[in-house]
């Protein structure tokens, strides 16, 4: 055929083609693209072009925040705790106390261990011992030169060990090496260095009946909470404690649904350390959490880069130290995530930066004795050094 043939069945849409018998090739190849073409919607093409890259760009950068604001589609809420009474008063007998929660008085207290594993929280780690050394007879600590991610660290306890002097007759210290398995989950370092604290628990000499206390450093119970159960009979033997859940200093308080810290009765050959739910039975008001609490934004640096969620530092600028004042300062998400609940309403309820509190009441009597060192812990303190 020849190279200007066209069937002229289709002059309806190759009309300008057919006309063109004898052009160049280039023109007729052009004309034919634009005869192809012809059929297209070009806005639905355009559309198509630009658009399908920005919906990917908007998945890459907020694809977590769908999957969280859709969890209450796919994963149900776990059985909610059996929540226990309170009761507290200073003026109140230890007798009486024990009686309004439906225990009875015992005639000497319980034996108190309180075991944790330090990476380097140093100042809160001095709030809770301060908090519970009237009633806790021994101080058990763990540390490693690994974070549970496999980051080489110092070892900071044992290098500022002469700043808790007034704990070291009660202190049982124990050092890890860590593993360094590049890759690995980072809940498989965690696990392996609550194991090696649970036989750090048993050279400390805890023995059956005597209580135990499992938590984060930054999971402070409160004296009066401690000293209750030391001195009642009938306790439950796992009990996890409700604490107020603070986030980066005590301005900012997100709710009241810290549950992982918890006290056990001691049974030798079966209480295991650990940091999951265990028992159902929940005691209410019974301290704080501070969760990223700490003086220096290269402490948030460390952690947001140390702790086992490490997965959700999604771009490198998240570690931006001016990002990070400013987040602190404004009461928001340093990892730009949304709530994690499980239903609408609550997911929708917390959008957005916590509201401050601007209450000082009820916090841990050595912070408040201390107000010069730790006041950017308290309300309307929110800058934070750079070392």
């Amino acid at each position: 055929m020849e190279a200007g043939y066209c069937n002229r069945k289709k002059t309806d849409i190759c009309e300008g083609v057919c006309d063109n018998e004898y052009g160049s090739k280039s023109v007729l190849s052009m004309s034919r693209l634009k005869c192809a073409l012809r059929g297209f919607d070009l806005r639905a093409l355009l559309i198509l072009l630009i658009g399908v890259p920005i919906l990917i760009f908007v998945i890459y950068v907020h694809g977590q925040k769908v999957t969280y604001f859709l969890r209450p589609i796919w994963e149900k809420p776990p059985k909610p705790f059996t929540i226990r009474p309170h009761y507290y008063h200073e003026n109140v007998s230890m007798d009486n106390l024990c009686k309004l929660h439906g225990w009875k008085v015992r005639e000497t207290p319980r034996r108190v261990f309180d075991a944790v594993l330090f990476s380097n929280e140093l100042d809160i780690l001095d709030i809770r011992w301060h908090e519970l050394s009237p009633y806790v007879s021994e101080f058990v600590l763990l540390e490693s030169n690994s974070t549970f991610t496999g980051i080489k660290k110092d070892l900071h306890f044992k290098e500022n060990r002469q700043r808790f002097e007034f704990a070291e007759s009660r202190l049982t210290y124990g050092m890890i090496g860590g593993r360094f398995v590049k890759g690995e989950n980072p809940f498989v370092e965690e696990s392996y260095q609550r194991v090696a604290l649970d036989q750090l628990i048993k050279i400390a000499g805890i023995t059956d009946d005597d209580l135990l206390i499992m938590s984060d450093v930054d999971e402070i119970p409160s004296g009066h909470t401690i000293n209750l159960l030391r001195w009642c009979d009938d306790i439950p033997e796992i009990l996890h404690l409700q604490l107020r859940n603070y986030l980066y200093s005590f301005q900012f308080l997100l709710d009241d649904k810290s549950w992982r810290a918890s006290v056990h009765r001691y049974r030798s050959g079966k209480t295991r350390y650990a940091h999951f739910r265990q028992t159902d039975d929940l005691l209410a008001d019974s301290g704080w959490h501070c969760s990223f609490c700490f003086r220096y934004i290269n402490d948030f640096i460390f952690k947001m880069k140390a702790y086992s969620h490490v997965d959700r530092i999604r771009f490198k600028y998240f570690l931006n130290s001016k990002r990070i004042q400013h987040v602190i300062c404004e009461g928001s998400d340093l990892f730009d995530m949304l709530p994690e609940e499980y239903t609408f309403q609550e997911i929708i309820a917390k959008l957005g930066p916590i509201p401050s509190t601007f209450s000082a009441v009820h916090l841990p009597a050595y912070l408040l004795e201390q107000t010069d060192r730790y006041r950017y812990l308290l309300p309307g303190h929110c800058m934070r050094e750079s070392g």
